[in-house]
């Protein structure tokens, strides 16, 4: 059999599992969906939300607060009373309604420049929130990237072990003639169909791990429908003229960590001016408007009003001075400090992992890229050795041994090379990653 005729037959065996698919989910389209259905993107969105909600009413700390209330009660009394001179007086039955009612302003004008600082620490919690779901965003997308071109590495293996049904159908076709001549033992054929149920087990195995690939692919998009099927692009593209200075470039500015741990510790200086406010006099402006109204079915006694109302307008100032709480401002104040020094600390170990990843991330990309390159010649070199082989078979100048010892480095070769491209691509995303350049 020849290359051209083996690579027919593989292809054949592709097609059988082509008839259940199959619309093409491209990877822009893939990303698209996780953006809109991803779990993790979602519930970050949802607590950046929670903090520009926040920010939305943060101008209204500068505003007075203003309180209203109102009460209506009923009593009903019964009064005896004697009298030293001997009279009596019993006034039961009485019934009293009173309304009491008060709207009060307190508006406070100096505390330490405390509210400006509060304000400025909630817009900075709305960053963070924003930058949180931007660092989501970029995990995800590279999760999804990794988890799309699993599933086209797993379909290329696929296609490589239906090479090797290939060729080990024809040496058992072989096996089977030079048998029935009484050129070659029987053993040959047993093997040879020994081994060709064995790549179809593999073949058969590979169709579900390619399954299960795409159910990861779902869970990252949200897809809990089973009965969605689609097919992936079985190509994977790879950049491979990334250095390492332009990966460095603005790397500092551009990583979603290293400005997520800047953030941290803005909120972290915000926070201790809120403290030093606590330590300075607090000046408020208060006034009231007060309400009150009773009424009585009857009078106790002469000098006792049936009916009574009061109502008033009151303003004013009020300073309240911080002297002793027992140091619990001090103890604010100091522990404001050392979160300081512990975000200065988080950024700066931060800064070096991502430097340690980033050096790390391109050596495997540049080991890859060379890989690549070796493992593509040892293919090429392994499908000849192994078409010569079969030929040689053919010709009855060779063993099956030696067949299967040249299938079984072809197999190795082809599965090595699909992980290099794999990996590569890997590689690649992981540094566009940490560079934060995945959603440009």
């Amino acid at each position: 059999m020849k290359l051209k005729q083996i690579f027919f037959f593989t292809s054949l065996i592709l097609a059988c599992t082509a008839t259940r698919a199959q619309q093409v989910l491209t990877l822009e389209q893939a990303i698209d969906l996780g953006l809109k259905n991803n779990f993790d993107i979602r519930m970050a969105r949802n607590d950046a939300e929670l903090s520009a909600n926040d920010n939305a009413y943060a101008n209204f700390a500068f505003a007075p607060r203003i309180n209203g209330t109102a009460a209506q009660t009923w009593t009903n009394t019964a009064t005896k009373q004697e009298f030293g001179n001997g009279t009596k007086r019993d006034t039961s039955g009485i019934k009293n309604k009173q309304l009491q009612a008060a709207v009060n302003l307190n508006w406070t004008l100096f505390d330490g420049l405390k509210m400006f600082a509060t304000r400025q620490r909630v817009q900075a919690i709305e960053i963070l929130g924003e930058l949180a779901v931007r660092n989501q965003v970029e995990n995800t997308v590279a999760n999804i990237i990794n988890s799309y071109y699993n599933i086209a590495q797993q379909k290329q293996q696929l296609r490589a072990l239906a090479e090797q049904m290939s060729i080990s159908d024809e040496r058992v076709k072989l096996s089977d003639a030079k048998f029935q001549t009484g050129l070659a033992p029987k053993t040959d054929w047993l093997q040879a169909k020994v081994d060709y149920n064995a790549q179809r087990a593999n073949w058969l195995r590979q169709q579900t791990v390619i399954e299960q690939s795409k159910a990861s692919l779902n869970q990252l998009l949200a897809i809990a429908d089973e009965s969605v099927n689609y097919d992936v692009l079985d190509t994977i593209p790879l950049n491979l003229r990334y250095t390492y200075g332009q990966i460095l470039e603005n790397v500092n500015q551009t990583n979603p960590q290293l400005q997520i741990s800047r953030q941290n510790l803005e909120i972290s200086r915000l926070t201790l001016k809120e403290r030093k406010g606590d330590f300075f006099p607090v000046l408020s402006f208060n006034s009231a408007y007060n309400f009150n109204q009773s009424r009585a079915s009857a009078a106790i006694n002469q000098f006792s009003p049936v009916f009574n109302q009061n109502r008033g307008f009151n303003y004013g100032f009020s300073a309240t001075v911080p002297i002793f709480n027992g140091l619990n401002a001090h103890r604010q104040y100091k522990a404001a400090k050392l979160d300081i020094e512990y975000q200065q600390l988080a950024l700066d170990n931060q800064a070096s992992l991502v430097q340690l990843q980033l050096r790390n991330a391109y050596r495997d990309y540049e080991y890859y890229k060379m890989a690549l390159e070796l493992e593509q010649e040892s293919v090429d070199l392994a499908r000849e050795n192994t078409m010569v082989a079969l030929e040689r078979f053919r010709q009855g100048v060779s063993t099956t041994l030696e067949v299967k010892e040249a299938q079984q480095s072809l197999e190795l070769a082809a599965y090595r090379l699909i992980q290099a491209r794999y990996n590569t691509k890997v590689a690649e995303t992981e540094l566009m990653r940490l560079k934060g350049g995945l959603l440009k």
